[in-house]
């Protein structure tokens, strides 16, 4: 699995002109599963969003966790992170993972951070979504289940 992490201020997500999900202080998660990915891809992914030590203590350092400052997690399913664009003009999504079981892997990223006790939201899966967000610092990180940046 693959997610892009963002350090938030605030950010919603809108279908249909309805807004769906909005957090305050926390993190924006945009989540995708490739081809192979499993539970224990999810476990990882969810976990790691949980534990990141990306927010701010009094003395300016990164110490803190989004369950630290009592911040909340919007999940946002993106299988465009499996995009390839290596070859030609237009990206290749081969890799990512058949709708059914990419859902089921999303959700089991929700709900493994929501027992960890923190706040989620999220999107609509497979839907056209706007997603709105202040990004604080910026802090932007690349998650894989399965390699290393």
């Amino acid at each position: 699995m693959r997610a892009v992490i963002q350090r938030v201020k605030h950010a919603n997500v809108v279908v249909d002109g309805v807004e769906v999900g909005a957090i305050g202080s926390g993190i924006m998660a945009l989540v995708a599963s490739g081809e192979g990915d499993s539970d224990a891809d999810a476990d990882y992914i969810a976990n790691k969003i949980a534990d990141l030590r990306i927010f701010e203590d009094t003395e300016g350092k990164m110490n803190l966790t989004v369950g630290d400052i009592d911040g909340s997690v919007l999940v946002i399913s993106q299988f465009t992170l499996y995009g390839d664009c290596r070859k030609g003009r237009r990206p290749s999504f081969v890799k990512a993972m058949e709708p059914v079981e990419a859902n089921r892997l999303v959700e089991l990223v929700k709900h493994t951070i929501k027992d960890r006790g923190l706040p989620v939201q999220s999107g609509v899966f497979a839907a056209d979504m706007k997603v709105s967000l202040l990004n604080d610092g910026p802090v932007t990180l690349l998650l894989d289940s399965s390699k290393s940046f």
